[in-house]
């Protein structure tokens, strides 16, 4: 039911309320207890985060500093075949024929949450709700920021890192979504 009403958001390119986005992910954490995971895109504000201190203990706040203009150029570069869920990007995975599907032959569609103007108007409110949660892991001592533009280059770094955190994890697994 929760995730009904984020995807209702989402489809809107708008970021998903605290009160929301917060119930979603705890819900979802419960039962992890004994386990090492990495979260991706949450919490996105203090009133996030403060609800995640108060049920998880946080070891490490990790920030991936890529530019705007980098993120935008990924995200208005995705087409998608709609029936099946097949994802193209014109940079680096394009379909053989541009605008067509690889398998079906079925034209692609861009989202609307990957419009030029949409990815602008969400980087922007994530820009300013993410600044703040930055500082409080900062203030906390918890916070390691990486930059770049390229996930080859650094990722190594980030491996590193984790390294020294969660020793016992192989390059196999770590190169593995869960």
């Amino acid at each position: 039911e929760v995730g009904i009403l984020a995807k209702s958001y989402i489809d809107q390119g708008r970021l998903i309320p605290d009160d929301i986005m917060t119930r979603l992910m705890l819900n979802e954490l419960k039962g992890l207890d004994g386990y090492n995971w990495l979260l991706d895109g949450f919490p996105r504000t203090v009133a996030q985060a403060e609800a995640l201190d108060r049920e998880c203990q946080i070891d490490t706040v990790i920030d991936l500093d890529v530019p705007f203009e980098t993120i935008k150029c990924r995200l208005t570069a995705r087409w998608i075949h709609p029936a099946s869920g097949r994802v193209y990007n014109l940079e680096f995975s394009p379909p053989r024929v541009q605008g067509i599907d690889d398998i079906t032959g079925e034209p692609l569609v861009q989202r609307d949450d990957d419009k030029p103007e949409t990815v602008t108007k969400r980087l922007q409110a994530y820009d300013a709700q993410t600044k703040p949660v930055l500082e409080y892991y900062r203030e906390k001592g918890l916070l390691k920021s990486f930059s770049g533009t390229e996930t080859n280059k650094i990722w190594p770094h980030i491996y590193a890192f984790l390294q020294t955190k969660l020793p016992d994890v192989s390059q196999e697994d770590a190169s593995t979504p869960r």
